[in-house]
């Protein structure tokens, strides 16, 4: 179904059809949930019927322009737009197979059951024993050590952790009260009593590998634009992702732990690929994937973790994304801002970025429309 046709179609929904939906829509997206264009459409199918998709475009567009919502909602709106996105749903585009929602029905129960095990007991008594710094202080620990997981002071990693300074240990400096700096040390400045196995080894993954795996989804990456670099990072931090400063033309780039063996980098490699991809991070000049930056942390982990189970799972590697999603989904349900539609696009995209070349991305032509900022 073209834009035209659409546009015909809408003269036959009724009158308050296009208020309802941005109704629906803004409602949603304030309750911190950015669906897939063909999960927003059958949400909204449900909700007001049929005729919605007579409309849909049309209220996405006024949305955009609505200088009164934040710049993280029409960004997303924008990215539904542009990308095709809403026309393809319009058109009848699939929604994400049996195999994908089975498999993070698998993932969800594993992680559910792995919150009764001796491990996760191990692992929430050690987090226990940190005391609450402020958001203030966690980021200044994150601007002199950007891959901190756990710090603490001294005497706490003494008389808490049975833990001691290695010698030569460098210090992070927080504000306390009462003093005009506090001294606190990263984990890896320290020595002692074992640390949980969940933390040395919850970037673990094995099996049968592939070593043209690895190569072959680095070099892929770059046709996306996203530079993969390995780097030394804290003990408690496997890689990250974020936006590439500099010169050359990358868009994103990806930090990998030196320490880890190739098949625990593939599968940390999957997980921070997939938030790139799932639009975590923002989309692109090129709009090559979504914007979503509205989620919660909560969201974003389950579905980062979730492309990366499907992903090692088909390689047939086997990790520790049951224990690492348990600490966000806490027991309950998979969250309802979790789009399937789109973990089940991202897995796919970075399982064959594994499995064979991917052709270099191309640049996206100019807009037809100036955006709205």
């Amino acid at each position: 179904m073209s834009t035209s046709d659409t546009a015909q179609l809408s003269l036959l929904a009724p009158p308050e059809m296009r208020k309802e939906i941005r109704e629906r829509i803004t409602d949603l997206v304030s309750r911190y949930v950015q669906p897939t264009a063909s999960e927003l459409l059958l949400r909204l199918e449900k909700e007001l019927g049929w005729s919605v998709r007579w409309e849909l475009e049309a209220a996405l567009r006024e949305i955009e322009i609505d200088k009164s919502l934040s710049r993280a909602v029409r960004e997303y709106v924008y990215g539904l737009i542009e990308s095709g996105e809403v026309e393809e749903a319009i058109r009848g585009g699939n929604l994400p197979d049996r195999e994908t929602a089975t498999g993070i029905d698998a993932l969800v129960h594993a992680s559910n059951a792995y919150r009764s095990s001796e491990a996760f007991s191990e692992m929430i008594t050690f987090m226990a024993g940190f005391r609450e710094y402020a958001p203030y202080n966690n980021m200044l620990v994150k601007v002199q050590n950007p891959s901190c997981g756990f710090y603490a002071r001294e005497k706490d990693w003494r008389e808490r952790f049975d833990r001691y300074l290695k010698e030569d240990a460098r210090p992070m400096l927080i504000l306390a009260p009462m003093h005009p700096v506090l001294l606190v040390y990263d984990v890896d400045q320290t020595d002692g009593a074992p640390l949980p196995k969940h933390l040395t080894d919850f970037a673990k993954f094995e099996g049968e590998f592939d070593s043209s795996w690895l190569s072959r989804m680095t070099k892929n990456a770059g046709s996306y634009g996203i530079r993969v670099d390995v780097k030394t990072l804290s003990s408690s931090n496997a890689g990250f992702a974020t936006t590439a400063h500099g010169s050359g033309d990358w868009k994103m780039r990806i930090a990998l732990h030196d320490g880890l063996d190739a098949p625990s980098r593939l599968g940390v490699l999957c997980h921070e690929l997939a938030h790139i991809l799932l639009g975590h991070l923002g989309t692109d000049r090129d709009l090559w994937w979504p914007c979503r930056t509205n989620l919660t942390r909560q969201t974003v982990e389950i579905e980062a973790e979730s492309v990366a189970y499907i992903v090692t799972t088909r390689l047939g590697l086997e990790g520790s994304s049951a224990a690492y999603v348990s600490g966000h989904l806490r027991g309950g349900p998979l969250p309802d801002s979790v789009s399937l539609d789109l973990i089940a696009k991202v897995a796919g995209a970075i399982e064959k970025m594994a499995r064979e070349n991917v052709p270099p991305k191309k640049p996206r032509p100019e807009p037809k429309r100036r955006r709205n900022q």
